[in-house]
């Protein structure tokens, strides 16, 4: 084979081969056909492209979870406990989420005086009517998920972990604003005495 016809043969591998390569480096692969969320489909029955998980499918992340887990609601109603163990961690989460996203109408405090009910807005209930203090932490993981009279939904805003934990916060701020002398175990009312008599 002559020297010519090698050069020849060899560019012609190499223009099939790079015509395959950038053949294959199109965009189809980034743009195919899906759907977004909450977007008809004509696949469905339903019609929309958005579907409910079957019933048994079991969660990567975190394995097989108590449906109550994401809607606040045990067997006999709301649920009174969390999902989780309580930990001054999750506290102080609630408390920087609480600040952020519930303050503005419920005030600090829980009292629904806040800035904007200063400004003209119709003010929440304060969840310190007994009412409220009866609730479990369900009921306020339940309100923040799906929303209650002019609140709407957080359950876009706020992942599930951060529900619980302000769910669990405002039970703290009610313990707070309304706690008795009873409240306190005896280790913490005895090193009071203690201190107090310092003082003095």
């Amino acid at each position: 084979m002559t020297p010519r016809r090698f050069k020849a043969r060899t560019l012609a591998f190499a223009a099939l081969a790079l015509t395959l390569v950038l053949s294959g480096c199109g965009r189809n692969m980034y743009d195919q056909p899906r759907a977004e969320a909450l977007e008809s489909s004509r696949f469905f029955a339903d019609g929309a492209a958005s579907q409910a998980l079957p019933e048994g499918v079991i969660s990567r992340e975190r394995g097989s979870i108590d449906p109550s887990y994401f809607s606040g609601m045990g067997d006999a109603g709301f649920a009174t406990e969390l999902p989780f163990e309580l930990t001054e961690e999750v506290l102080v989460r609630g408390q920087e989420r609480y600040n952020i996203y519930c303050s503005m109408c419920h005030n600090y405090d829980g009292s629904g005086g806040g800035v904007v009910v200063q400004k003209g807005f119709v003010p929440p209930a304060s969840f310190h009517e007994q009412r409220l203090l009866d609730s479990g932490v369900g009921y306020f993981y339940n309100a923040i998920t799906n929303g209650f009279g002019r609140m709407y939904s957080y359950a876009s805003r706020i992942p599930v972990e951060d529900r619980w934990a302000i769910a669990a916060y405002v039970k703290a701020m009610q313990l707070s604003q309304n706690a008795t002398v009873d409240d306190i175990p005896e280790e913490v009312l005895e090193n009071l005495r203690s201190t107090a008599g310092e003082v003095r």
